[in-house]
């Protein structure tokens, strides 16, 4: 059985499944505003070290996001299944 990530990825970097990790973010992933055009992230940075995304990083959307003992999934209906 193999894992599709290797450990947690650093903030903002999570790994989505069958894609290449360290693509560009658009998107603040936990508030949904734009990243660095609108206020400061430092509390959205500060809360993602505890917390797994809730908006997509490329479109925006809301996601379906399910915590487990492991660490978490979220799911982009357009995007896919994003883990750490």
């Amino acid at each position: 059985m193999s894992s599709d990530t290797t450990g947690p990825a650093p903030l903002g970097m999570s790994t989505r499944v069958g894609e290449p990790a360290g693509t560009a973010a658009s998107w603040c992933d936990r508030c949904g505003t734009p990243a660095g055009e609108e206020g400061d992230h430092t509390a959205c940075r500060a809360a993602r070290q505890l917390e797994p995304p809730r908006y997509c990083q490329h479109c925006r959307r809301r996601m379906k996001v399910q915590v487990l003992p492991v660490g978490w999934a979220a799911v982009c209906v357009e995007h896919g299944e994003t883990r750490a």
